[in-house]
């Protein structure tokens, strides 16, 4: 089994490179930041076969060739999972930033939609496939100043439900996991480098863990052929909505 992965290089994406590979799955890890990738690579390779693929989702154009360039024997993708993306700012629509909404927007919806054009063919062809889209609780409702992050987020939420529609009747299963509070660099990332802010999100409870949501993954990549977890939302137990937490439940 091969399975596809953009965002390798940190949080979610990385933390399920790493757990299919204690299962077995080979890899085509992929990502922006070369060096994450390629020692993420040199330590999993002892398990499974890894192909590191360096491109920015964002452009069209680079998903293309890098998919295209792909070996013989990493090209029949069994799993691809649209885990490339960020939130950036956390203002009011008025006070937003035109290139932050253009980020989210091309990262979060538009290179999804690159990498899955280039990889779905393939899987239509063989009759066979499965497509997990990491979406959020931001893409099941909305929060104050989280406008733009949350449009995109519902964008993929739409997009999962019309992949799945077109692509049941080619045996291809197409799954939404939905994280609520995570800690990975996604804080730190939406702040523009400021870790104090970013700390704060996480102050007081105990958050998800990039590893809690790659074993969701692979429970929804592991199920018998005649089973499709089409919707999957975690939150942490300290969570009760996107922006309701208790913050006493350490």
């Amino acid at each position: 089994m091969l399975a596809f992965i953009t965002g390798a290089s940190s949080g979610i994406g990385k933390a399920t490179a790493e757990v299919f590979a204690n299962h077995g799955i080979d890899l085509v890890v992929c990502g922006r930041r070369i060096e994450r990738l390629d020692a993420l690579a040199k330590i999993l390779s002892t398990k499974v076969k890894v192909h590191v693929l360096n491109f920015d989702v964002r452009s069209n154009k680079s998903v293309t060739e890098a998919i295209g360039s792909l070996p013989s024997e990493f090209k029949k993708i069994d799993i691809l999972i649209n885990n490339a993306g960020n939130a950036i700012g956390l203002s009011p629509i008025h006070e937003g930033n035109i290139d932050d909404w253009d980020y989210m927007m091309d990262a979060n919806v538009k290179g999804l939609l690159y990498v899955s054009k280039a990889v779905i063919p393939g899987m239509v062809a063989r009759k066979h496939g499965h497509i997990v889209n990491i979406g959020s609780i931001a893409g099941k409702e909305v929060y104050i100043n989280g406008n733009v992050y949350c449009a995109s987020k519902h964008a993929v939420d739409a997009l999962t439900k019309g992949m799945r529609l077109d692509l049941y009747k080619h045996g291809i299963k197409v799954t939404s996991v939905n994280p609520g509070m995570v800690e990975t660099e996604f804080s730190v990332v939406r702040f523009k480098g400021d870790t104090q802010r970013a700390e704060k999100v996480y102050e007081g409870i105990t958050p998800l863990s990039a590893q809690d949501i790659a074993d969701s993954i692979l429970f929804t990549v592991t199920r018998p052929a005649h089973v499709q977890i089409a919707d999957l939302t975690i939150l942490a137990a300290a969570q009760g909505a996107a922006t309701e937490v208790n913050r006493n439940q350490k």
